[in-house]
């Protein structure tokens, strides 16, 4: 396969400008109304889509305004009548309760939460049932502050059309791109949110073939070339 081999900085700045800056800050795509919000989104859209999810995000919000505090004082009944539109109730509601829990440990203080070392964070993010390393480097990211690499399906494919597949094992293929790429907080947020707005557009091989980026291959070395 020939085309331009590109670093992922080179990538980044490319999709940049292709793309333009995505806003999500400041358009509220991710990090939705409150911080707290993002978190039960991101346990509620687990296993199914974000219409079904927006259902019960509009209840929780009426409810509990999206408090933690008030929703770690609703009954398991309760919780489940309000997210019964996002479905897997059952596995939901214990992992709301335990976030919400767990965050009551830090008396639901963002700022003292945002200053945990990003291991720790991480570490007990996934200590808690039902959250695994993609939901943890999300909370991560977009609640806490922490810059990282999220290693999700739209990552993983654009890479594999650039012809640089990840390996299966999330940390492995978390770590491979790390180290191959320095970045701050901002970056992080810009170059997810493009990654996620390029796969929601291009979908397939034969998108991608004619996308801006059908003639690039990717390296994860430190120089780029041109072939």
């Amino acid at each position: 396969m020939k085309g331009i081999i590109m670093t992922i900085e080179m990538l980044y700045q490319q999709m940049l400008t292709a793309m333009g800056p995505r806003h999500w800050l400041e358009a509220g795509v991710a990090p939705a109304e409150t911080p707290w919000e993002i978190l039960w989104g991101g346990i509620l859209v687990q296993n199914t889509n974000w219409r079904n999810v927006d259902y019960a995000l509009a209840n929780l919000k009426t409810a509990t305004a999206f408090e933690p505090e008030r929703l770690l004082a609703l009954s398991d009944a309760d919780l489940t009548t309000l997210v019964r539109p996002a479905g897997f109730y059952t596995r939901k509601v214990p992992t709301l309760k335990a976030l919400a829990g767990w965050c009551e440990q830090y008396n639901f203080d963002l700022t003292v939460m945002r200053a945990l070392p990003a291991e720790r964070l991480r570490h007990e993010l996934k200590l808690l049932r039902g959250i695994g390393d993609e939901t943890a480097d999300y909370f991560s990211m977009y609640v806490f502050h922490q810059p990282t690499i999220i290693i999700d399906t739209y990552l993983r494919r654009l890479f594999g059309w650039l012809n640089q597949p990840l390996p299966s094992n999330y940390l492995q293929a978390q770590q491979l791109v790390m180290r191959a790429w320095h970045y701050d907080l901002t970056t992080a947020w810009e170059w997810h949110a493009l990654v996620v707005d390029f796969g929601k557009q291009v979908k397939t091989t034969a998108d991608f073939e004619q996308s801006f980026l059908a003639t690039q291959r990717l390296t994860l070395g430190s120089q780029g070339s041109a072939n």
